[in-house]
């Protein structure tokens, strides 16, 4: 066998009609998983049918180079990163192929992504059983490579128990369709004949023994299921080019029963007794994961809790069923039986991975998360766990599937010195002894991967570790598919991702970035409940597009590895919309605009800037420097003036008010109740919004001070990544709100309120108590008018949403009587975003996904609430409809027909 350089490697792979990216940029997204380890491929191959990973495992094979399958890279182990050719199966082969109501079964290509097989179950009455805490985003594919579980494994079982068959592709390009009744690989049947005894007492020995080969599968007891036993593999036997799995049929009624404990291991004591009750899931959740959640529901008394998930035919027969697991606790109790509680209840289970990240003084990682024991044992087990973290000055939160005995933790182990990861690895070794002492397993549902294969020695016998190598080589001889996990592994400090850290200008955001931990939630689409994160993605589907995508350069960035001026960087960047629903939206709280900004300013420090930051960052300065009659003299030459600017020459320049605020009469009562501060855009273009705000607060009995401030807030300079510069604007801007400290003072453009309230903190380590038109009016107990009758379709502004909080304007809508139909999601304008060269197609499809059909389904008359200037001008440049701002709408602004297409 001949090794392939990779030039000539990418020319065979297009050669064979493959698209294979091996730039910088995908080397750097592909390079991370959701684990603690990077390793870089040498090429990114995205196929589109099977007939193309054929040819793509025919490269390899030819060129002796690895192959790792990957689905949408949330494998906590590392399991989805390889050094050679890396296959993303979510881009293309994501479809449901089949679904059979009858049979109840499925048949998906691997990057079909959970949530999407759920839904079309769900429609006929059906369900996936399987349902990881990542479903929003991980793919079947990756659930069978991993064997996932998720939290109602109790009822429903591990993937492989809900697996009907798979097509699958060995090393040497055999397609394989293995079921129920089909024979095994022949020289695989020699090997497992030849040791039943060592399988029968080594293999399967509880339900989570999820470490190893899951050779039990292939024993005569159990039907000799070549497919089961695949699952949980994690691609280093086979690559799946299709699935059938099982469907169940999904109970109508469900109730959830939150227990009480002092601790967590006394949560897991109860665990046993528990399970005499018809759980479909019991999930332990600390405390400190629950108090990162501002906005969760009311738990009982407790440090800990069990979730108990009962479910049935009928409302009376769960409550029943509730009640009775409640009383037998003898804890704190609560039944939680509204659907909208238990769902807010289980998305901080789905969290706890990203929350127990940020849970404790130091950031917590992954690397030992996963051990699983027998039930009955898991409460010692836990006291155990928690003397070897404080022995090794550690610290860790718990919490997992305890009806299972599988406890996930997330540690604050130290990786970036030589001392940090020697404590790593010896604390990863006594952990692993630690857990084979209980009879248990190192990985319950994760697969050993990167960070575990290396331990399985301290859990099974060196015979059994023998046996595993034989079925490696029986079917992959040459090592090709995922070398270095399960069989002849890496060491478990190989390739740590955190390992470096840097020096200079960005050093700052090592931390910051390294915030990502790639668990995904940035891939899912959440505009539905409400969500923002993260639009250019929901648009183009491109990793690089994502948050973690874009974390990951700047992972690589901080460490060294990528220079800031790098086109890898800026390719990454480019579609950021700066919207900050990441730092709402992601759980381990990232803020990929802050980061942006930073980033931006540390690339053009002593160099060029593009026309468009020149032009659209100093936008504040030119519109108080230049009459409006000109300015709009100017606008009115169209291409020159979009050309001048770096403005895609499609969009609309939005026209200057002939009068703005700062020149009109002031309004500057001696005492006033409150003070407007008014932004450059609400000064400049949109003063209506001011006059309205005016009206509504004087009729509410306030004596209302307007105010002009001689600088903006800085959100232009910030957007730009011109950080000197919005230093000084943001100090000026704070100092002289200093003059109304004592007096209410309210904002109207939601962006410039956000920087106030949360990008002050960081570029001046100072905020300012400014309040939205809202959360002003609900302090004084304003009544709004009512509006019953009318229909409102409302775009909250991403900063609003994401930094400020949207609830005090819902309340307020919805006091109105209106019928209200709140989206989630970005405009697609994002301030100058949506104005650029380069940007347009993205921000019209971000505006296609929800705000622009949900406008056009409004009835005639309906009011279009945005408060955000960039969503009105959206709105007006591409649906040429009249937005108007929450002030308006209680001022009686244009009724009743404000918003009718015109």
């Amino acid at each position: 066998m001949t090794r392939i350089d990779s030039r000539d490697l990418v020319a065979a792979l297009r050669q064979a009609g493959l698209d294979a990216d091996d730039s910088r940029l995908a080397r750097s997204l592909y390079a991370s998983d959701a684990s603690l380890y990077r390793i870089e491929p040498r090429v990114v191959v995205t196929p589109r049918d099977e007939d193309e990973v054929l040819a793509a495992i025919a490269v390899a094979r030819d060129g002796g180079v690895p192959i790792t399958p990957r689905g949408s890279g949330t494998s906590i182990a590392g399991n989805a990163i390889g050094p050679g050719i890396v296959l993303d199966f979510r881009r293309h082969l994501n479809a449901v192929l089949d679904l059979d109501v009858e049979a109840r079964t499925a048949r998906v290509q691997p990057g079909i992504v959970h949530a999407a097989l759920q839904r079309e179950a769900i429609a006929r009455g059906l369900r996936f059983g399987p349902d990881p805490s990542t479903h929003t985003r991980c793919t079947v594919g990756g659930m069978i490579g991993n064997n996932a579980c998720g939290s109602r494994a109790l009822a429903y079982g591990r993937t492989s128990d809900n697996v009907e068959g798979l097509r699958v592709a060995l090393a040497d390009g055999t397609v394989l369709d293995a079921g129920p009744g089909t024979p095994m690989p022949e020289r695989l049947g020699a090997l497992v004949d030849a040791e039943l005894a060592l399988i029968r007492t080594s293999f399967g020995t509880f339900s989570r023994q999820g470490s190893g080969y899951a050779l039990e599968q292939l024993l005569p007891e159990n039907g000799r299921r070549f497919d089961r036993f695949l699952a949980g593999t994690e691609g280093t036997l086979a690559v799946l080019l299709q699935a059938t799995v099982r469907l169940v049929e999904d109970a109508p009624h469900r109730a959830l029963v939150v227990l009480g404990y002092a601790s967590m291991a006394d949560a897991a004591d109860a665990v046993p007794d528990l399970l005499a009750h018809p759980l479909t899931a019991c999930e332990g959740l600390d405390r400190r994961i629950t108090d990162l959640v501002a906005s969760a529901p009311d738990l009982p008394a407790g440090d800990g809790w069990l979730f108990a998930e009962v479910v049935g035919s009928t409302a009376a027969e769960v409550r029943g069923l509730a009640d009775a697991v409640a009383t037998g606790a003898g804890v704190p109790a609560r039944v939680v039986t509204d659907p909208g509680e238990q769902a807010a209840l289980w998305r901080i289970r789905e969290d706890g991975a990203g929350l127990a990240a940020r849970s404790l003084s130091r950031p917590a990682h992954s690397g030992w998360e996963d051990a699983a024991v027998p039930p009955e044992r898991l409460g010692d087990y836990l006291r155990d766990f928690d003397a070897l973290l404080a022995g090794a000055g550690l610290d860790g939160v718990p919490y997992g599937h305890f009806g299972d005995g599988c406890v996930h933790v997330r540690i604050d182990f130290e990786l970036d010195d030589s001392a940090g990861r020697d404590r790593f690895r010896d604390f990863l070794e006594a952990g692993a002894e630690l857990v084979a002492s209980y009879g248990g397993s190192l990985s319950g549902e994760h697969g050993d991967g990167r960070a575990r294969s290396a331990l399985l020695d301290r859990m099974y016998p060196p015979d059994a570790l023998a046996l595993m190598g034989r079925v490696k080589h029986a079917l992959d001889p040459d090592g090709l598919l995922n070398p270095g996990v399960l069989v002849d592994p890496d060491p478990v400090d190989h390739a740590l991702r955190l390992a470096v850290r840097p020096a200079g200008p960005l050093a700052a955001l090592y931390d910051d970035a390294h915030r990502c931990t790639g668990v995904g939630r940035c891939l899912a689409d959440n505009t539905a409940s409400g969500g923002v994160m993260c639009p250019s993605y929901v648009a183009t589907g491109a990793e690089k597009d994502s948050t973690r995508g874009r974390a990951r350069v700047l992972q690589d960035v901080t460490a060294g590895l990528l220079p800031v001026t790098a086109p890898a960087v800026t390719d990454a960047l480019d579609l950021c919309l700066a919207c900050k629903g990441c730092s709402r939206d992601c759980p381990t709280g990232v803020d990929m605009a802050t980061y942006k900004a930073q980033t931006l300013d540390a690339k053009y420090a002593g160099r060029r800037r593009p026309r468009s930051h020149l032009a659209l960052g100093r936008l504040p300065d030119l519109v108080r420097r230049v009459p409006a009659r000109l300015a709009n003299a100017g606008l009115a030459l169209g291409p020159l003036a979009k050309a001048a600017a770096g403005v895609d020459r499609r969009r609309s320049l939005p026209r200057l008010a002939p009068v703005p605020v700062r020149r009109q009469a002031p309004r500057a009562p001696d005492r006033p109740d409150v003070v407007i501060w008014v932004d450059t855009f609400s000064d400049h273009f949109s003063p209506e919004t001011v006059d309205a705000a005016v009206a509504v607060l004087s009729a509410a009995g306030q004596q209302v001070a307007v105010r002009t401030g001689s600088e903006c807030c800085g959100l232009t300079s910030i957007s730009t990544g011109q950080l000197d510069r919005a230093r000084a604007q943001l100090t000026a801007t704070l100092v002289a709100l200093e003059a109304d400290a004592s007096t209410p003072v309210i904002m109207l453009e939601p962006s410039c309120l956000a920087v106030l309230r949360d990008d002050a903190e960081w570029l001046v380590g100072r905020r300012a108590q400014v309040r939205t038109l809202a959360e002003h009016l609900e302090a004084i107990g304003y009544t709004p008018p009512d509006l019953t009758g009318t229909e409102i379709v409302v775009q909250p502004h991403c900063h609003h949403a994401s930094v400020l909080g949207w609830e005090a304007d819902e309340r307020l809508l919805r006091g109105t009587g209106a019928t209200i139909t709140r989206l989630g999601g970005c405009c697609g304008m994002a301030g100058n975003f949506g104005m650029e060269k380069g940007h347009y197609e993205v921000s019209v499809a971000v505006a296609e996904h929800a705000l622009l059909p949900a406008v056009r389904a409004a009835g005639p008359g309906a009011l279009v609430v945005a408060d955000g200037f960039s969503c009105r001008t959206q709105l007006a440049d591409l649906a040429d409809v009249r937005a108007v701002h929450l002030a308006q709408v209680l001022a009686g602004d244009g009724q009743p027909d404000p918003v009718a297409p015109r």
